[in-house]
């Protein structure tokens, strides 16, 4: 699995530097932008020490939708909890998350919000699930690059979780498999925008490999049986 970092409209140069260092410090490449400040500025290069490639290697896109369209899994994080999502997972609890999805994610995109604000909950709308980290105290909250630095630190704990093997096919993506549900609970009259459809999607995204794969054989008889 690949994991790529999108910041959403950084403002500080600073803090774009400090987060390319953390990522290469980690073993993390791939840095996406949203209408970002001047990140190639000689504050962000200072701040990088090391990792410039990172910063002239960003990809830079006008929106977040656009920055994720090519993810099979997108994390989102926030300093509190919002009204968007039911399920919140801690920092500590993604390592073990993902490396349960086996082969059904390729790559997976964790994003950050705004320095002021963070993500809106549209924003939030589009990402699989949600991870915050807990404090101890609500202020002074984290500042971009030390959630960053947190983040990669916590999840170069996987080892190998970066490393794609080009060798085996993606069995069944989870993605494939979303649009699949969505299909199914709506043959089944469920609404798209009601409670249950959102939480049944919410739950799928926390499968194990495993389960994803008979959920696969559920939707796809279903669906052959209901064409």
């Amino acid at each position: 699995m690949i994991i790529s970092f999108v910041l959403v409209e950084p403002a500080v140069p600073e803090n774009v530097g400090a987060a390319a260092r953390a990522m290469k410090t980690m073993g993390f490449y791939e840095l996406l932008l949203v209408n970002p400040c001047n990140y190639l500025d000689g504050p962000a290069r200072w701040l990088a020490h090391g990792s410039a490639d990172i910063l002239e290697n960003a990809k830079v896109f006008s929106s977040l939708k656009d920055a994720v369209s090519g993810f099979d899994f997108i994390i989102g994080t926030t300093a509190k909890k919002r009204s968007v999502k039911n399920d919140y997972y801690s920092l500590s609890d993604l390592n073990s998350l993902l490396n349960s999805k086996g082969k059904s994610i390729d790559k997976a995109a964790l994003v950050f919000g705004r320095e002021e604000s963070g993500l809106k909950n549209e924003e939030l709308k589009l990402c699989d699930l949600v991870s915050t980290v807990p404090l101890k105290t609500v202020n002074p909250s984290l500042n971009l690059a030390q959630a960053v630095m947190l983040y990669a630190w916590e999840l170069s704990a996987a080892g190998d979780i970066e490393c794609l093997n080009e060798e085996s096919a993606n069995i069944g993506s989870l993605r494939v498999l979303l649009g699949k549900v969505k299909i199914v609970l709506q043959r089944t009259g469920f609404d798209e925008d009601s409670l249950i459809f959102s939480r049944f999607i919410e739950r799928i995204n926390i499968m194990c490999e495993n389960d994803l794969q008979l959920l696969h054989s559920f939707c796809n008889k279903f669906l052959y049986k209901n064409l």
